[in-house]
């Protein structure tokens, strides 16, 4: 019987994974501000661990767009040994074309980025933005994301549980049924709503405005996660609406935070709440130095930090 785990975010890591923002993607109307938020991203991990960038301009593996976090690989321990998970990504429920880059985590193993590390390519539905692990068998997730008939319209309930003990090894699978982000285009991810820390802690966003559409949902979320009594909460502040030239309101997260070795980038907004949100992500993370990066350009494609992101841990390159 092989047995597999779920490593969490904050095990050691070789890399982060970056695929570059380009004229054919939907970056192209503020493209320098895209690649300069890109590189500030870059060059805060390289003072940590490599990164793995792909750039359409420079060589052959074109992409419809960025969010990494999605349809990058999903790396488990197998028997002690990683292997890369290559699940479908279908554009979160066909909302985006996402042909080229459900292909590109199968492209890039075959050109050698990932090293000797065994790929298996799964047909489900699944983004890396809609779990957290807490690399011991506990998955955190969101109803509205892995339950929507726009994923896995053929799987129960049950059977989707089945199927991501099957692949990650779990003991136990917590869903959220409440929480949202206006803007966000992922049917509730929980990255950008709450996520697992080290020591059987969460960090959640909270609103304390209760003029807010966002305040009912993350009130009942917040009830759901005090269900959860093993762990200690710590709730991010709220940053104020930032909203498109459209007027729409934008995915303004704190939640979406990147874990790398020795380090936290967490995502700011240029918000009086920024510095608050720092701090209590040093409470979950002591060990470790927390770097602000503003994140205005990113969210105005309705995704941040750790969306254009995904780790690749220990072991998958050597």
């Amino acid at each position: 019987m092989n047995k597999r785990r779920l490593p969490a975010e904050w095990e050691p890591q070789d890399a982060v994974l970056l695929v570059w923002p380009h004229e054919k993607t939907d970056w192209a109307y503020c493209l320098a501000d895209a690649q300069q938020n890109f590189a500030e991203i870059e060059t805060a991990i390289r003072r940590f661990q490599q990164v793995i960038i792909v750039r359409s301009d420079q060589i052959d593996l074109p992409s419809n767009d960025t969010w990494s976090r999605d349809f990058g690989p999903i790396t488990v321990e197998e028997n002690g040994q990683p292997l890369l998970l290559d699940f479908t990504f279908n554009g979160w429920g066909n909302k985006f074309e996402a042909g080229l880059d459900n292909t590109l985590t199968r492209k890039l193993h075959a050109l050698g980025a990932f090293g000797e590390t065994p790929i298996k390519t799964i047909d489900f539905v699944l983004e890396g933005g809609s779990i957290e692990s807490d690399g011991e068998g506990t998955l955190l997730t969101t109803a509205e994301c892995l339950l929507n008939p726009n994923r896995n319209p053929a799987y129960s309930k049950s059977e989707i549980e089945a199927k991501l003990t099957e692949e990650f090894g779990l003991k136990k699978i917590l869903w959220l049924n409440h929480g949202y982000l206006a803007g966000d285009d992922t049917d509730a991810h929980i990255d950008t709503l709450a996520r697992l820390c080290p020591n059987k802690t969460i960090v959640y966003v909270s609103c304390s405005d209760p003029a807010d559409e966002h305040f009912d949902a993350l009130k009942k979320m917040e009830a759901e996660l005090r269900q959860f009594q093993e762990y200690r909460l710590l709730p991010l502040p709220w940053p104020l609406p930032h909203y498109d030239e459209a007027g729409e309101r934008l995915p303004a997260t704190y939640a979406n935070y990147l874990v790398i070795n020795g380090a936290v980038l967490v995502p700011t907004y240029a918000d009086p709440a920024d510095e608050t949100a720092l701090k209590i992500i040093g409470q979950a993370f002591p060990d470790r130095e927390i770097i602000g990066i503003d994140c205005r350009t990113l969210i105005r494609q309705h995704g941040s930090l750790h969306c254009v992101t995904m780790q690749i841990p220990k072991g998958v390159l050597t």
